[in-house]
């Protein structure tokens, strides 16, 4: 993938805001598509404050509101997840007695 184009900002803002055609301010700066110019314009307005930054797609807030699920198998085996193994304290071939709650499944080490 090519390196993102470097603009000057200040200088791409007061094209803009001067009135300039789109197709002078392309040539200008070396700008071959309107969507192009569009995305630097944005970018432009957002390292300058005048615009908000669209939140991304990735944050830690969605990574923390990832749910503790767990699956059963064909067999009927219950499959828990490593991290969620570690986070518990769980040990490899640990027993725990099962039963059913209003809310579901309990597990209690044995």
């Amino acid at each position: 993938m090519p390196r993102k184009k470097q603009v000057d900002a200040d200088k791409l803002i007061a094209a803009v805001k001067a009135g300039k055609p789109s197709k002078e301010i392309m040539e200008e700066f070396g700008i071959k598509t309107t969507a192009h110019l569009k995305a630097l314009y944005y970018d432009a307005l957002v390292e300058k404050g005048l615009a908000p930054a669209i939140a991304d797609r990735g944050s830690q807030a969605a990574a923390e509101k990832k749910t503790k699920q767990i699956q059963v198998n064909k067999r009927g085996s219950l499959i828990v997840p490593a991290p969620m193994v570690e986070e518990f304290g769980f040990k490899e071939g640990e027993l725990f007695t099962v039963r059913k709650t209003k809310a579901g499944v309990s597990l209690k080490r044995a």
